[in-house]
């Protein structure tokens, strides 16, 4: 048998790995056209997560447990002084008998918290409670359309105030069907506020659970109480956030920023605001329930941070199983 020449085997290997090749770019094409469209899981695993975390220099929290066991959500705490705090939270609306019910707990540790007797008010979703220069606390909330609020002397009896704080016009030339989830804080000379707006459609062409479409607007004011609508403080029309934005809160930070948390369907994510722009927003945490569908089944929802004593406490809901804390590593 007379070898065949080296050139021809040469020959023959190169034909055979140009067909490999071409099929290998093609299924990494299809591979990546699949991620654009959502069609493979976007959020990565857990252990992965926290490992990005590390490397972009994001935020690592540590899940902590129960705070408030039971069907509750929507959770905001404020500081009352003298190192104690109080945390304001609804009923969930599948509850028997729901009216929009708020209730309240006290803390001096972030850990253990104390139900206080009674209902504070009712036909307040979305509860965002701030403590005013004279000493009084107000309570921004949602009332459908619209978003309304409360005045107290003590933090416990509430009495609505007269008129709207914020409706469904805005700048961006939205066709909004409500304002919803409210959070505001005092930062300078004047009240800044972030709600969700509702638009009466899904997300784009492909299926996700929730009918609304819900971007992130915001609002400033000088009294707390006429707001002025400013455009859009984060957009959810995008691959990222698939239309999803709920439970935004905002807070002020260490260093003297002003940070916004929210959640989407695949965990929380923090935004800076600074001169009047909102930065693109990261992802900051999960919860303890997670799972790398497309839409995982029970993902932690409505944030809200505070500093109790040298620690910062992030307090989210969990379904029907009530208020969960995680502690932010140093």
């Amino acid at each position: 048998m007379i070898p065949k020449p080296a050139h021809n085997l040469q020959r023959g290997v190169i034909h055979l790995i140009i067909p490999v090749v071409i099929i290998l770019i093609v299924l990494l094409g299809l591979v990546f056209l699949a991620l654009q469209k959502g069609k493979i899981s976007p959020p990565p695993l857990n252990n992965y997560k926290q490992s990005s975390q590390k490397e972009k220099g994001n935020e690592l929290w540590t899940e902590g447990g129960v705070a408030v066991a039971g069907a509750y959500a929507d959770a905001d705490v404020v500081d009352l002084g003298n190192g104690k705090f109080r945390m304001y939270y609804s009923a969930e609306p599948e509850t028997q008998g729901f009216q929009g019910q708020v209730y309240s707990a006290v803390t001096s540790d972030g850990k253990n918290w104390s139900k206080e007797e009674g209902t504070r008010i009712t036909s307040a979703i979305f509860p965002s409670v701030i403590k005013l220069p004279d000493g009084r606390f107000r309570m921004y909330f949602q009332d459908r359309p619209n978003i309304k609020s409360a005045i107290s002397t003590d933090g416990l009896t509430w009495e609505r105030e007269q008129g709207v704080r914020i409706d469904t016009t805005n700048t961006a030339g939205l066709a909004l069907t409500g304002v919803l989830s409210p959070t505001v804080i005092k930062t300078g000379v004047e009240y800044l506020m972030v709600y969700a707006g509702a638009i009466n459609e899904p997300y784009g062409k492909e299926k996700v659970p929730n009918k609304e479409t819900h971007p992130l607007l915001w609002a400033t004011s000088k009294d707390g109480l006429t707001f002025e609508p400013k455009g859009i403080a984060v957009d959810s029309r995008n691959e990222t956030f698939k239309g999803w934005m709920d439970g935004p809160e905002l807070v002020a930070w260490d260093d003297g920023t002003i940070r916004l948390y929210f959640f989407g369907y695949f965990g929380f994510y923090q935004s800076i605001f600074e001169n009047g722009i909102f930065s693109e927003p990261e992802f900051v945490f999960y919860g303890p329930n997670f799972d790398d569908k497309l839409f995982p089944s029970d993902p932690p929802g409505d944030p809200t941070l505070a500093k109790i004593g040298n620690n910062w406490y992030l307090f989210y809901g969990y379904h029907k199983k009530g208020i969960y804390y995680a502690t932010l590593d140093k």
